[in-house]
């Protein structure tokens, strides 16, 4: 018997998810809310990168936030407002910023990380790498002596998980990146490390899951279950249609709370904001993406166009725009780039996405103990594009019931 799996939520996890459960024989569904035009896997850094072992949840960043809480420019912003689930995230947050909260996470989310990029490289070959990845590394760039040693740090925890990192001053730096006058004081390359046009991506991914057989739904909202002994027998989409399916996939990103909710379950999770623009047809590029660390400011060369983006905003579900965080953003890599003259774009040109964040920066991942046929696969934050593929591999491995290729008991749905 061929197995139904209704896929709720059409991003790069949703789609991924369903390119292996395809790949593994399943009829497959994906729905979509929305009209497919935009969603965080478009306009964000495409970057694949296991150097990102570190949680969000971390020690300082929760200081930083405090330090950073009236700034109108700031990296980090929580946006002070009533609201008992962000209340409750904000507790566990903090409880999982300990250095031994730290050390504990890390081997799970590197672990993770490496497989996911395995599984990037494995899509890309399948589907010819029509979204332009690029195995060419990433460096994180720093202004301050105290950010370098910090860095420097990091690069001897890499080298302990088998990670191999070149540390640049400023004169190899400008060496590497001629032309672009970098004023940074060095950086730590990560060879690893790799990148891709996320956009390019998603319209690859469809093509080919429209190609193989998958039903991809557009402005199809998930609005209710019908659930007989402990499983899901029927979704409802939209107002009246009801359709039955074997299993049900959830990864529907910062949505991700409200979607549970209809299978009586509950998730800590908040949507962090994050905006990019791309700039055309710059005179000079980079020939990898950079992290400008002491800005928290990324920046990925797509071609000749340069993508630049960044923050962390927890303000809730919205898709308003700061002028003066892109602002930041900008002035961030004028800083370092004497050759980059960058100015505010027309508003149409910005983008701003919506991040899934759990408190512990940790994605959920795994089966539903109270519904037998239901997978949850969200909270990857800022590394959806780096996690999409492996948490597609073991979607389908929770899916069948099989021994999945990766412990996952870091990331139960349970856990809070």
């Amino acid at each position: 018997m061929t197995l139904k799996v209704a896929v709720i939520g059409g991003g790069i996890i949703g789609l991924c998810s369903a390119y292996y459960l395809r790949k593994a024989g399943m009829e497959v569904d994906i729905f979509e809310k929305t009209d497919g035009s935009d969603g965080c896997s478009f306009g964000n850094a495409g970057y694949i990168s296991p150097s990102h072992f570190i949680p969000l949840a971390s020690p300082g960043i929760v200081s930083a936030g405090f330090k950073y809480l009236l700034s109108p420019v700031s990296p980090f912003y929580i946006k002070p407002r009533l609201d008992l689930s962000l209340v409750h995230w904000g507790f566990k947050f903090w409880a999982n910023a300990t250095e031994k909260k730290v050390e504990v996470h890390i081997p799970p989310l590197n672990a993770i990380l490496q497989f996911s990029r395995e599984k990037t490289i494995e899509i890309s070959n399948d589907l010819g790498n029509n979204f332009d990845l690029q195995l060419k590394g990433c460096y994180m760039m720093f202004r301050n002596a105290r950010t370098g040693d910090h860095e420097t740090e990091l690069a001897h925890k890499a080298a302990r998980l088998g990670m191999g990192t070149i540390v640049l001053d400023n004169r190899a730096l400008n060496e590497a990146e001629p032309g672009l006058g970098i004023s940074a004081l060095g950086a730590v390359l990560y060879p690893i490390d790799a990148h891709l046009h996320p956009g390019k991506w998603v319209r690859a991914m469809r093509t080919y899951l429209t190609a193989a057989g998958v039903n991809i739904r557009y402005n199809a909202e998930l609005t209710g279950l019908e659930i007989e002994g402990g499983k899901i027998q029927n979704i409802r989409i939209g107002t009246s249609e009801d359709l039955s399916c074997d299993h049900v996939v959830f990864a529907t990103g910062s949505w991700l709370p409200q979607v549970v909710e209809k299978a009586g379950l509950r998730l800590l999770l908040q949507p962090g904001k994050g905006y990019s623009t791309t700039f055309e047809n710059v005179p000079v590029n980079l020939s990898k993406p950079a992290i400008l660390v002491d800005d928290r400011v990324a920046m990925t060369p797509l071609g000749e166009n340069l993508r630049v983006g960044g923050t962390m905003e927890l303000s809730g579900i919205n898709h308003d725009i700061s002028l003066p965080r892109v602002q930041a953003i900008l002035n961030a890599v004028n800083r370092n780039f004497e050759a980059l003259r960058l100015t505010m774009p027309t508003r149409e040109k910005l983008w701003c996405g919506l991040r899934p964040v759990s408190p512990d920066g940790l994605p959920y991942l795994g089966n539903s103990a109270k519904v037998k046929n239901l997978t949850v696969a969200g909270g990857h934050a800022m590394l959806g594009i780096s996690l999409a593929a492996g948490t597609g591999q073991l979607v389908t491995s929770l899916v069948l019931g099989s021994k999945p290729d990766v412990d996952l008991s870091a990331f139960r749905i349970d856990r809070y």
